[in-house]
């Protein structure tokens, strides 16, 4: 075969394999948002969001976290405002953080945690999308005990700063040994954010009261430590949009995915939006099954 001949194969080899990328790429969803500029007066009250706004299950179904990472704050508190809170997870959820960039360039978490004194003050030498991605994987839901624990994999990060001391106790759980820490309880609960329907909150002040408690590293998220405080609605089964807060002061978004669930649920979901609805949806009634999403 000539020099000619293989450079033409090769090219229409690398062609076809562009072709097959762009047809197996995620259809964006399309989801319309209220106009705003940086002016507080100019965001649309969430009520008005939700009614002028609404979202049809077949857009919801094409959410990704990686559509997430692309919104700005704004546009993620929209969204959130137009779901409720879903039923109460059970079972493990994958999870990523997605970090609001404050006024100052800065993360606003890295500006938040280097507001509180004492111990947490080591943390101000910490990258703290480092230590998100470094710690934290997800979160395992015990739906019956009304009971949340963190997935750990790694623990250095902490030990390098002194926060951890020994060696925490694992559990076991999928019939693999993993750190389930940072325990905290669930209930159904007013949002910081839009009181017009309740979120499940995954509240972490009273860590210390829950069975399996171990005070280095738990007390990092409970009342004597930042007070995190998260709430979450669901975008569709399988799949939460959550708002971590530090002593009220909102930190960070974050979302939740489960693969089977997902699977399980998604075609019914898209043909009729109606899911178990375990804390109160709100007297505004939600256009999500009935209505398209005006561009």
């Amino acid at each position: 075969m000539t020099p000619t001949k293989t450079a033409l194969l090769t090219l229409a080899a690398l062609a076809a394999v562009a072709t097959m990328s762009a047809c197996t790429k995620p259809e964006p969803p399309n989801i319309g948002y209220a106009p705003y500029d940086k002016s507080y007066q100019s965001k649309m009250d969430l009520a008005q969001v939700d009614y002028k706004y609404p979202i049809p299950p077949a857009e919801l179904a094409k959410i990704t976290p990686d559509y997430l990472a692309k919104l700005d704050q704004e546009q993620l508190d929209q969204l959130y405002g137009r779901l409720a809170a879903g039923p109460i997870p059970d079972g493990a959820f994958d999870g990523r953080i997605l970090l609001p960039r404050g006024e100052s360039g800065k993360f606003r978490l890295s500006e938040l945690v280097g507001g509180f004194t004492g111990t947490l003050l080591h943390l101000k030498g910490l990258v703290i999308e480092d230590v998100g991605e470094a710690l934290w994987r997800g979160k395992v839901f015990f739906r019956d005990e009304r009971v949340l624990r963190n997935r750990i994999d790694d623990l250095s990060v902490l030990k390098k700063v002194g926060l951890v001391e020994g060696e925490p106790k694992k559990m076991t759980y999928a019939g693999k040994e993993t750190w389930l820490l940072f325990p905290a309880k669930l209930y159904c609960g007013q949002s910081l954010l839009d009181a017009r329907r309740e979120s499940i909150i995954i509240d972490y002040f009273f860590t210390d009261e829950i069975p399996g408690y171990q005070e280095s590293p738990d007390y990092l998220a409970g009342r004597r430590g930042l007070k995190v405080r998260d709430e979450i609605r669901m975008i569709r089964p399988g799949l939460y949009l959550g708002r971590a807060y530090l002593d009220k002061a909102f930190a960070l978004n974050f979302t939740l995915y489960d693969k089977a669930t997902d699977d399980k649920a998604r075609e019914e979901f898209i043909k009729t939006g109606e899911v178990q609805q375990d804390c109160w949806p709100g007297t505004q009634r939600r256009q999500a099954a009935v209505a398209t999403a005006k561009p």
